[in-house]
């Protein structure tokens, strides 16, 4: 796409040669991310956006040549909506705030998306350099008191990459870098500032805009490493795979379900980002690493940050460690001693695809009869377990109850956890059918996380389920603003306890017997208030309910599907105590 497009020359006398206008960097900007493959350009917009609204305006709202701007009322929702479209489509996306306190709204999403290795371009606009003379200097108070020495400084922490605009015709070189950098293994996120003066200037003549450089390839395992493992993998007698990451695809899941069922291996999936093995799989060990990891003679980390919890359980001396991912030291993270014999830096469906097919030569299949054997039953007493504990005590919900009545009213969702959904209670078997907040734990990503995977795929139906301390977190009225606004009816489940259990459950770790357990641990973390979040989506024009006994949670579900395949958002404020 050539930078360089006719627009309306100004009068000539007949005869003239008419030299076409000069678009302004903010025209070949946006054309930039549409060559990037971005459709949805998420924005929170301030006073340096002027030469953003100009170029849209002068292009049309609507125009193939530029990304569908779609306008969000806080910037943390804008950047999980785009961390959810990236989770619906696997493509990098982009979002722009307004200078210094819009990114400083931005860094607990960045921090989430950074973690949970997405790639999102971060924009923000920069206090106008220039007092005087320039197109887009300074004429607000505000620029004054916005600048900072170092904007990128407080983010720095978590992204990959930052820089300036500073020359307008290196807009789109620039943006190519950004994505070049955002797209390489591991993928997270970058950040670029925007000056209104550049931004506002025409780029020279003669370039053209083009996304040139793709990103480096993927890391490949190396083969000697494979064969060592192979060899490993065929003298254990009670291997075990732990996952968080694994499963971004439906080809991975595949991969490791394949693996899995073929050598026998459990799996547990450990604080997993998305559904890593369906949970219906034989293999599929359930959540908890604790009580395989001290048995395990094999132990496989594939994308997993925090395999175990040392200070609670720790392998058998002697067990092999095997740490498999695209950082498999995770170098961002200050302080990590797990132990490991073997690292491999590679993609882990690509590992396991190579590992499968070394260790087929050297794995009978009638060698792992009692393994399976031995996994069946582990596996049967399990979801009896789960079975029994998912009933409901009288008229209580309990976490278990309510996790086990959406799976079966919601089967056929997409479900995006932040925290209280207890998956060893409800059923998840397809792949790309749930989300889980990652590890860095910023609140309030799920229900912008929900927008986002709404708008990549309308027809689809997403549930957001989210405890009552994380849906504060969540900036409910900008989120359900924006659902009114661009038509995404999605469903929340607050799982509300009327407390922060996270804080609850720390302090009761270490002082349950001490001064702070003789009230339960609720200290600090009390947020009885009898706020009727129901009533919070009805002012943007959703359905909302509060439950409160079980007998009407299921008729209660089915009444909220109903509304939003009806097209309304909906909210069910489910008293749920633990």
């Amino acid at each position: 796409m050539d930078r360089e497009h006719a627009s309306h020359p100004g009068p000539a006398s007949a005869g003239d040669a008419v030299a076409p206008i000069r678009p302004m960097a903010a025209e070949v900007f946006l054309a930039a991310l549409a060559e990037h493959g971005v459709d949805k350009f998420f924005l929170n917009p301030g006073t340096d956006f002027a030469p953003i609204v100009e170029a849209y305006s002068a292009a049309g709202r609507k125009n193939p040549r530029m990304p569908d701007p779609v306008l969000v009322t806080h910037e943390n929702t804008a950047v999980t909506m785009a961390h959810g479209y990236f989770l619906a489509t696997g493509r990098a996306q982009a979002v722009m705030v307004h200078v210094s306190v819009g990114t400083a709204n931005t860094i607990n999403a960045i921090a989430d998306a950074s973690r949970d290795n997405v790639p999102v371009l971060l924009c923000a606009g920069r206090s106008p350099v220039t007092e005087v003379g320039a197109v887009g200097t300074r004429n607000r108070h505000i620029h004054w008191a916005q600048e900072m020495f170092d904007q990128a400084g407080m983010l720095r922490e978590w992204v990959k990459w930052d820089y300036e605009l500073r020359n307008p015709s290196q807009v789109a070189d620039v943006v190519d870098r950004a994505f070049e950098v955002m797209d390489a293994a591991p993928r997270r996120p970058v950040y670029l500032t925007l000056p209104r003066e550049p931004l506002a200037a025409s780029v020279s003549e003669g370039t053209a805009v083009n996304a040139r450089r793709g990103p480096p390839r993927k890391p490949h395992p190396d083969p000697a490493d494979i064969e060592t493992l192979a060899g490993w993998l065929a003298d254990a007698s009670s291997p075990l795979i732990v996952t968080a990451g694994m499963g971004r695809t439906a080809e991975d899941v595949a991969t490791l379900a394949a693996f899995a069922e073929r050598f026998a291996v459990p799996i547990v999936t450990y604080n997993p980002r998305q559904l890593c093995l369906p949970t219906d799989h034989p293999m599929h060990a359930g959540f908890d690493p604790g009580p395989l990891v001290p048995k395990a003679d094999l132990i496989l980390a594939i994308e997993s940050d925090v395999p175990w919890t040392p200070s609670l359980v720790r392998p058998a001396p002697g067990t092999r460690i095997v740490h498999v991912g695209e950082d498999p030291a995770w170098q961002r993270y200050p302080m990590r001693s797990f132990p490991s014999d073997l690292s491999i830096t590679a993609d882990a469906a690509v590992t396991l695809a190579r590992l499968h097919r070394a260790a087929e030569e050297q794995i009978a299949e009638g060698d792992l009869e009692a393994r399976r054997f031995a996994m069946a039953e582990t596996r049967a007493a399990r979801l009896a377990a789960a079975a029994a504990k998912a009933r409901p005590k009288g008229s209580v919900i309990t976490p278990e109850y309510l996790s086990h009545a959406i799976g079966e009213a919601l089967g056929d969702a997409t479900i995006v956890n932040e925290y209280p959904l207890r998956l060893d209670h409800c059923s998840r078997t397809r792949p790309g059918s749930y989300f889980q907040l990652g590890p860095a734990g910023g609140l309030g990503w799920s229900l912008g996380a929900a927008l986002g995977i709404k708008l990549a795929d309308p027809g689809r139906l997403v549930v957001c389920t989210i405890g009552d301390g994380a849906y504060m977190f969540a900036n409910p009225s900008a989120s359900h603003w924006t659902a009114q606004v661009h038509d995404l009816p999605v469903l929340t489940i607050v799982f509300n306890n009327e407390r922060y259990g996270a804080v609850r459950g720390a302090t009761m770790s270490m002082y349950a017997k001490g001064a702070a357990g003789a009230d339960d641990g609720r200290f600090l973390a009390d947020l009885a208030s009898g706020s009727r979040w129901d009533k919070v989506v009805e002012a943007h024009g959703g359905y909302g309910e509060r439950v409160e006994d079980a007998a009407e949670l299921p008729a209660a579900l089915a009444r909220a599907r109903r509304a939003v395949e009806e097209g309304r958002q909906a909210l069910l404020d489910v008293i749920c105590p633990y």
